[in-house]
């Protein structure tokens, strides 16, 4: 490269620098080195010996995929992404005339963190790495769960009762292959009721219900800090309440907060067996008005509640949540990069709040 050429490169990455450039301080905050472990490990890295072309550093391709989550990025879109912007290649450690990933690689690398636990594995980590940074979860735990839409299927009533009864895409379109492929028979319809209560003559008038296709993310955060805990994915029609042991996670307190979709009889005993505490919304008594106390106490588990809707919120507005692919367990991979993701950012907020105290 011509050195004026070189020159001119180093001026403009120093005023990125100098202007602020979010990665740089991604890069600072949160010790990527740290999964490198965990990535070979679970990928099954070679050292070479075998000969070939040399994989790309799997430290720079998980930066890949949390830029492409933060991003909304199809893998085509991402492709171009790394090599048209020179603060992510510097970011992702790559030169200018360097060989980038292409759209299969990166497609393969995520299928492959998916099909071997990895990615799982490298959130695990990272709470671990939260552990010693002083960050253990304490002050109770947030429960909630919220739909995340994917492609609407367009398909015939004997389809959907074929998709119902469990029948993979295979059996239900054996003679073509191609729309088979495209079909995601893991994902499902169900109503979103809510919205703000509108009234007239003074009685509340019937909620909304949107129909939504796609999954449902659960999730439980510390009230403490405010990080994703732990995660599961299920379709957008499996009950909320059925997930509340999946994704109790450990914490220094015994409290558990969540609304009235996780209240049961089970569940309630179900926590009070493991010494937790229920702080779960109570329901109005039917055909009566709720009681006063009741409301009270409703009202203040709400103000605590209300937290995990920030990072719903956050997920959704900053990285654009949707599902793009095809299946449960490419839904899970999505929405635990989009988890990472999260914590990522929510680390940067608490060391520039510990900076600036």
């Amino acid at each position: 490269m011509d050195p004026k050429s070189l020159f001119s490169l180093n001026d403009h990455l120093e005023m990125l620098s100098c202007h602020g450039d979010p990665l740089e301080i991604l890069e600072r905050t949160v010790d990527f080195e740290y999964f490198r472990v965990w990535l070979v490990e679970g990928l099954g890295y070679g050292d070479g010996s075998k000969g070939g072309r040399p994989p790309f550093d799997p430290v720079a391709m998980f930066k890949i995929l949390i830029l492409q989550t933060q991003h909304n990025l199809s893998d085509a879109r991402m492709e171009y992404m790394i090599r048209d912007r020179l603060s992510w290649m510097r970011f992702l450690g790559f030169a200018l005339g360097d060989r980038t990933p292409d759209e299969n690689t990166i497609r393969h690398f995520r299928n492959r963190m998916t099909e071997t636990g990895t990615l799982k594995r490298v959130m695990k980590a990272f709470d671990w790495q939260l552990h010693k940074k002083g960050y253990i979860p304490m002050s109770g735990q947030i429960i909630d769960a919220s739909l995340v839409p994917a492609p609407k299927q367009r398909n015939t009533d004997d389809e959907r009762q074929a998709i119902k009864d469990g029948k993979s895409a295979q059996d239900i379109w054996p003679d073509d292959p191609a729309k088979a492929a495209q079909k995601d028979t893991d994902a499902r319809w169900t109503l979103k009721i809510g919205g703000k209560v509108r009234y007239k003559d003074g009685k509340p008038l019937p909620m909304i219900a949107l129909p939504v296709f796609g999954y449902k993310s659960h999730i439980s955060i510390d009230r403490r800090y405010g990080f994703i805990r732990a995660g599961e994915v299920t379709s957008a029609a499996h009950a909320d309440g059925r997930m509340l042991r999946h994704v109790i996670a450990e914490n220094s307190s015994s409290e558990v907060w969540a609304d009235t979709a996780y209240r049961s009889r089970t569940n309630e005993i179900w926590l009070a067996d493991r010494m937790l505490t229920s702080r779960i919304h109570r329901r109005k008594p039917k055909g009566k008005s709720m009681p006063k106390a009741t409301a009270r106490a409703n009202a203040a588990k709400s103000a605590i509640r209300a937290r995990i809707e920030h990072v719903f919120a956050h997920q959704k507005i900053r990285f654009g949540l949707f599902i793009r692919t095809i299946g449960i367990k490419r839904a899970e991979a999505k929405l635990t990069l989009a988890n990472l993701a999260y914590n990522f950012d929510r680390l940067i907020f608490h060391e520039r709040r510990a900076v600036t105290a």
